[in-house]
């Protein structure tokens, strides 16, 4: 199978994810990778896609993600592309030690956690995605009590490999996210 549609990635992840807050964040980085494609002229749906399915495992297998996923991403027959960026957005965890390179993968690493980290803002202060500060933001980055569960470093890794300096990349996310709403 080359990369699933739309229809064909909802379908998967709600067979493998029960979590409602696993689909939102899925759908979340979905949203914000599909951005991230347009502005560097990667294919939209792609970048959509990956972030649909990323956390695929993690739900039923917390102690290996993505490992299962990988698996399973391979006997598909998805492209190398999704499969290199669910793997590396694992960097420094479960065993993983593959770095991203390409935009896509670096974007989902810098996305993922910072997805996660807008969420618990947003539960905190009732504000539409689009109507974030990016300063704000930067704020509770910088404040590792709020949302500590949240890994920094890898928003940081992940910019770093984008070629985004880190307030760019809040700024973006936030745009990306604000039709989300």
């Amino acid at each position: 199978m080359p990369l699933p549609s739309r229809e064909e990635a909802r379908v998967l992840l709600e067979q493998h994810v029960t979590d409602d807050y696993q689909r939102y964040h899925a759908r979340m980085v979905a949203t914000a990778l599909e951005g991230y494609a347009g502005q560097f002229g990667g294919d939209p749906e792609l970048g959509f896609i990956t972030g649909l399915l990323h956390d695929l495992d993690f739900e039923r297998h917390p102690a290996t993600h993505p490992r299962e996923s990988l698996r399973w991403f391979a006997d598909w027959g998805f492209p190398e592309e999704l499969i290199h960026a669910v793997e590396a957005h694992a960097h420094g965890y479960n065993g993983f030690t593959t770095l991203p390179r390409t935009k896509l993968a670096a974007a989902l690493l810098a996305t993922d956690e910072l997805c996660g980290l807008l969420y618990a803002y947003r539960k905190m202060n009732p504000v539409r995605y689009g109507e974030m500060k990016p300063a704000s933001i930067r704020k509770k980055i910088k404040d590792t009590a709020f949302a500590a569960k949240i890994d920094r470093a890898t928003i940081f890794t992940g910019c770093e490999h984008l070629g985004v300096p880190v307030d760019d990349h809040i700024a973006n996310v936030i745009r990306f996210l604000a039709a989300f709403d």
